[in-house]
Formats: structure tokens, sequence, C-alpha cells
């Protein structure tokens, strides 16, 4: 297990800067999910830290030591791929135990580490098939085992379920989330996906255009955004927002907002908003309701699309330019066309002033 340090962390590509002096502190243990769009720079964190690309300015340390000029091999970490990388005439133990009979590993611990390996991940009935003979999902969990077999301080994963279809991506996250349980090792774990970053990272670091945002915990993130790109990419489905104005702030930093042409009071920071002001609210999909009695403001909605799952039903509809998805009741019953009047509570509800930040702050529960 480790400790890692990223200080003033730059990465250019020529003249070209994609990273842009990042600094982080990662516990020994923590599972920490990099998220964000595609080109935001997080596959490219992950190789810096694995030792696949130079630095160009800044440090990385693992376990206090600095690591810039030291090989990926010798640097205790393990990485596993996108791609699955196998050897394709190797079995299943063949591919796990390669880079152990590489460094010279005695056989007798070979074989030992790849048992507990496959105990771990369930593999102990594969090990003598060959890639083509497994599903996708197996091949991964072969990829992981490959990784479990060096015994690293930090496992780093870049992608490794976006080639799986969905069912298996759920079955696949548990797994890694249970693996993490048993290990108790550093992880650091690549996704755009947001529900992986939620339901499997401790500490989350999203990034934007090789810089980081804001780093939490899911719930840190979800209930306290720091900004509007971080509200809507944390949460499924994203966050809807819509036009204000800061009519009035009071001596109690109470500000009067319009929205959908009513007024609510929110508590605001006076240093990042002022009176008549142009902002955004935000709120999310869970928190708008067909109950409107004891709703702070209301919203005619006219639905042009209603998706019923089962237990959850998904309305996307549009109030003048707005557009808006609400997460309702699976009972619920709205047909695509209809206009329905739905309720906010301004304690659901989010603010952001013209430069993206979050001008008020909201509780995080505790458990």
């Amino acid at each position: 297990m480790a400790t890692i340090k990223l200080t003033n962390v730059i990465k250019r590509f020529n003249d070209i800067e994609t990273i842009h002096g990042v600094n982080l502190d990662l516990k020994d243990g923590e599972f920490v999910v990099f998220v964000g769009p595609s080109g935001c720079g997080k596959s490219t964190l992950l190789r810096l830290i694995a030792g696949l690309e130079d630095i160009t300015e800044g440090s990385l340390e693992i376990n206090k030591v600095n690591m810039n000029t030291v090989a990926p091999a010798d640097r205790g970490v393990a990485m596993v791929f996108q791609s699955y990388a196998l050897y394709p005439h190797m079995t299943v133990e063949e591919n796990m135990s390669f880079g152990l009979r590489m460094n010279g590993v005695a056989p007798e611990e070979i074989k030992q580490q790849v048992a507990n390996a496959a105990n771990i991940l369930q593999l102990n009935e594969l090990l003598n098939r060959k890639p083509k003979q497994l599903s996708g999902g197996q091949r991964q969990r072969v990829a992981i085992g490959r990784a479990i077999v060096r015994q690293p301080e930090v496992f780093l994963f870049d992608e490794p379920l976006s080639n799986l279809d969905a069912e298996l991506r759920v079955d696949m996250r548990i797994q890694i989330a249970q693996l993490h349980n048993r290990l108790k090792a550093t992880m650091i774990y690549v996704t755009h996906d947001q529900v992986e970053a939620m339901t499997l990272a401790d500490k989350i670091v999203v990034l934007r255009a090789g810089n980081v945002e804001q780093v939490g915990s899911p719930l840190e993130l979800y209930h306290n955004p720091s900004n509007e790109f971080v509200a809507g990419f944390i949460g499924s489905p994203k966050m809807n927002f819509l036009d204000a104005t800061v009519i009035s702030i009071n001596n109690d930093n109470l500000a009067t907002i319009q929205v959908a042409a009513q007024e609510i009071e929110l508590t605001v920071d006076p240093a990042k908003v002022s009176v008549n002001s142009k902002v955004k609210l935000g709120v999310r999909p869970e928190h708008i309701k067909e109950e409107t009695t004891d709703a702070d403001f209301t919203i005619n909605l006219d639905i042009d699309v209603a998706e019923h799952l089962g237990g959850l039903t998904y309305l996307y509809g549009h109030y003048d330019e707005h557009k808006l998805t609400i997460e309702v009741s699976g009972a619920n019953l709205t047909r695509n066309g209809e206009n329905i009047t739905v309720g906010i509570k301004k304690e659901d509800c989010y603010l952001f002033n013209t430069a993206g930040e979050s001008v008020i702050q909201r509780p995080v529960p505790k458990r």
C-alpha cells in the first residue's frame, strides 16, 4: 500500500500543455477515481503516475520517494488497461504468471501467487483456458489477476470496463469494489462514467481540460459542487439549470432570487454575487416533485419524452427555452405531449454566478 503526492505537475507534448499544475494528495489504501469528459487529461495523469509518460515539471512521490526518474517497473505500480492485452497463445495461468516468470520469481512462489489471485477473482476453473475461450468479463478479470500477482503498492485502472456491455459493467464494478475491500490497496481508477465514480470511489478527482476542478468524496461533490461544471457532471441524470436574477441581498446575506417569474430566498456568499446579477439556479431531477403543495416555486412543463423504466420514470420536457429532466415514480403515467406542473423547494436549489462558481453552501448528510 502507498501514499501518492503530486506537486505542481505539468505535462507538455512539444508546445502543447495538457496537464496544468496538478496538486493531489492521495492517502494509503484510498480508492481514488479520476473522472471527466473525453480529453480532460485523466488518462494522461494516470500514465504520468505509472511512468509511461515523463513529467515535464513538478514532482510525483510514492511513499514520500520522488519517482520522476524512476522506471515504471520499479515504481511498485501495476496497470490494468482498457484493452485486455492478453497473449492469445497462452492460457489464463500463463498470462497471469508471465510477468513473474520474466522477473525470475521462483516457480513455487509463482504458483502460490497465481492461485491466490485466481481465488480472489474466481478464476480457478478457467486457468487452463485461452483468451478466445473467455467472455469479456472473464478476460478483464484475468488482466486484473495479472496485476494482483505482482503484489503492487498501487493499482492503476485505465477505463477497464468500457469494452463490456451494461450488465457486465455492473458485475465487474461490484467485483472491483470487493477487490479493494479485500486487498486494502491504494487504487486509482480512470473513467468518464460518473456512475462508476460515485459507486466506487472514496475520493473523486474531477478533471476538465487538464485542470482539477474539485476533489472530494462522492457525497461532498454531489451535495456541494464547487462550480457549475462539477454540478452538471456529478449526478445521473445530470442537474437541470434555470436562468435567474438576484433581486436584492439583505444584511444577513439572504438574497431574493427571481426564477420562473417567481421569487425565492437563498443565503448567498456576497463576495461572489451582487444585486441585479444574472445567475444559474440548479436543481437535480430527483428533487423536482409532482406534489406542489409545499413547493417554494412551481414550473409548468411540457413533456417531450416519457421513459418508463419500471421502478422509475424519467420525464424529459421543456419550460420556455430550458430543457428539464425529472425523476418520478415508476407508477407515473405521464405521456409524451402532456403539460404538468411540478414543484421545487428552495433547500434543493443550487446557485452559480456568471463565472460558474457556487454561491451557496449546502450541508452534507451525516451517517
